[in-house]
């Protein structure tokens, strides 16, 4: 495999911000305190947090395929490092964040998109109706 030809082929950190959207039908039961809501919004943000910003959040991403030496030396140096079976490109970032939050979203709530920023002006988007 050829190495990327960028400036991205360094060592390097983003700025990320993750915009989740869901969809579904709104909660109709009179009862319940949540009534008119698809997920309360502090719900959301505490299952995002839970299954993706914990782990990714000030990590060091690298594929597994990066050589193990190198691996093992910045293990020696850094605590926050996770070792994925792809590429860290935000557009296979947000693939890996998908498969996560549909595992974990209450069963009413539809993951409909994501948007990944790495800076203000660049971004990877995912939607669901384009799973391929």
């Amino acid at each position: 495999m050829e190495r990327y030809d960028g400036l991205c082929q360094n060592i390097h950190g983003h700025s990320y911000k993750l915009r989740v959207t869901v969809a579904g039908t709104p909660i109709e039961d009179r009862n319940n305190p949540k009534e008119g809501m698809l997920i309360d919004f502090s719900d959301l943000k505490r299952i995002v947090e839970a299954s993706i910003i914990r782990k990714y959040d000030h990590a060091l991403v690298l594929n597994s395929k990066t050589d193990a030496a190198a691996i093992n030396t910045l293990r020696n140096h850094y605590e926050r490092i996770v070792i994925v079976d792809y590429q860290p490109t935000s557009e296979q970032i947000l693939i890996e964040f998908a498969k996560i939050l549909r595992e974990v979203l209450p069963s009413n709530v539809h993951l409909h998109s994501l948007r990944l920023n790495e800076t203000d002006t660049s971004y990877a988007e995912w939607f669901a109706e384009s799973i391929y």
